[in-house]
Formats: C-alpha cells, structure tokens, sequence
C-alpha cells in the first residue's frame, strides 16, 4: 500500500515519506519497507519469552497520531462549516495549523526513537512504548540488568544546550535551551514521569531522558545532563542502553511490572 502517512520500518528503521509503497502490518500496526520484504528479512524473535509480542510492548505514536488526527479533523470540520459548498476545496488550499501539525511531527519522532530502541533490544534489554501516565503518556520506558529508563522523544530543530545561571552568590539555576528557546519544562515534565515509575516499581532504579530526533548536535561532545535527566540522541541513548549489559534487575520481571501498571495507549 502506498502510506498516507510517514513511517519508520520496523525492520531496519528507515524512514518512509508518505505515499511511499510499503506493507502495512494491521495487527501490530506497523510498517516494513520494500527492500525489507524483497530480501525476506523477517524480526528478531522476542527474547522475553512466548508471552511477549510487539503489540504488548506498544506501539510508538500511537496516541500522538490520534490526537493529530482529532485535531486535524476537526480543523477540517470547522473550515467546512465556515466554507459551506465550498468547504472541500478551502481544506484542500489550508494549511495545518502550527498547534496540528506539532502533533504529527512528535508522532514521527516518537517511531523512529521507538525503531531505534526496538534495534537495540535483545534478552538483556526490555522495551514499552507509549504508556498511560497521569496527564501526559510516557513515550519510552526500557529496562535494562542496571534498572529502568523512562524516556521522553522530542522532536525540535536547534542546538540543545544548558545554561547556568547564578552560582555563589545566587542560586544555581539550570536551563535547558533549544535553538535559543526556554525549554527547561520538558525537564520537568520527564522528572514528573520518572517519579511516578519509582513509585509502582520501589527500589528499582529509575532514570529520565530527553532524547531529540532531529537535533543540531555538534560533532564533539553535545549530551548532558540537567537535573539527573539526560539530554541526548537516539543513537547515543541506544548505545547506553545497550551497555548496561551488568546488574541485579531481572528484565523479563520488571518489564511485566510495569506493563501492568502503565498501560499501553
């Protein structure tokens, strides 16, 4: 089928632009590209045993793709009703609004975080997506031997950066800035998440991320952290995850705990 939206192969992880042919998966709801199919790749088997299957880990996006239809829908409706006979072609000459179409980019930074982590996955390393909070859906939750990750994906253009502020004479204030922007609440909004993973996992180590997709990271250097939550890419994160290789958490134990208690979406 050709997509109607864009895509990430859960295969190899590419991207695909929308009205690119590929095959679309209805039970997992999931994409694979055409190069994956002709060579007769096939996914990894499931490591955490014969329980475990793609749609009870989630599916990355999920709920943001549904809200960036709902909106997107009714932005369409309203246009209609404005438009009367001629609402058909006034959708068709509209742009999306701003307020939309963040929705649609996070649900297409959300997949290719989630193929990223899904590559990196092995008996070792567990991974959830898009599960109920409280307010906001936690994106991304792995679990490795050295305990739990719970992980935010983002989407922004411009260099992330910390900024400091006062120091010994004033308070110390930290700021997380993204192309020049005030971004310091998704450091809250990620500590918020991480708190209450602690609270239905107890003694489980727990450690927040902010993972941007399509960042200006430089060459040298780029990933801090701010607060105790890690600011980084896709690639880096995986690689952290996939070196926590030694610990007492039992992986298979944990991730069905907190399937249990933060649903998928």
């Amino acid at each position: 089928m050709r997509l109607r939206y864009a895509g990430v192969c859960r295969l190899c992880g590419a991207s695909l632009a929308p009205g690119t042919e590929a095959v679309y998966e209805t039970e997992t709801k999931t994409v694979r590209c055409l190069t994956c199919v002709s060579e007769g790749r096939s996914p990894a088997p499931e490591p955490l045993g014969e329980d475990s299957s793609p749609a009870e880990s989630g599916i990355a996006r999920a709920s943001a793709r549904r809200e960036y239809e709902r909106r997107k829908a009714k932005d369409e409706e309203k246009l209609r009703g404005k438009w009367g006979r001629l609402g058909g072609l006034a959708v068709a000459l509209s742009d999306e609004r701003q307020s939309t179409k963040a929705w649609e980019r996070g649900a297409v930074g959300e997949e290719r975080l989630g193929a990223r982590l899904d590559s990196a996955a092995h008996g070792r390393l567990a991974v959830l997506h898009d599960r109920r909070g409280s307010k906001a859906n936690i994106d991304h939750i792995a679990i490795t031997r050295k305990g739990i990750w719970v992980i935010d994906a983002k989407r922004y253009s411009g260099r992330p950066e910390l900024k400091i502020e006062g120091g010994i004479l004033r308070p110390r204030v930290e700021k997380l800035l993204v192309g020049g922007r005030d971004c310091t609440k998704l450091v809250d909004g990620v500590l918020k998440q991480v708190g209450r993973v602690c609270d239905a996992v107890g003694d489980v180590p727990v450690t927040g991320a902010l993972c941007f997709v399509e960042a200006d990271w430089p060459l040298i250097g780029g990933p801090f952290a701010t607060r105790s939550i890690h600011v980084l890419w896709p690639k880096r994160l995986a690689k952290i995850l996939a070196e926590e290789t030694e610990g007492d958490v039992d992986v298979a134990a944990i991730r069905e705990k907190v399937a249990a208690r933060f649903r998928s979406s």
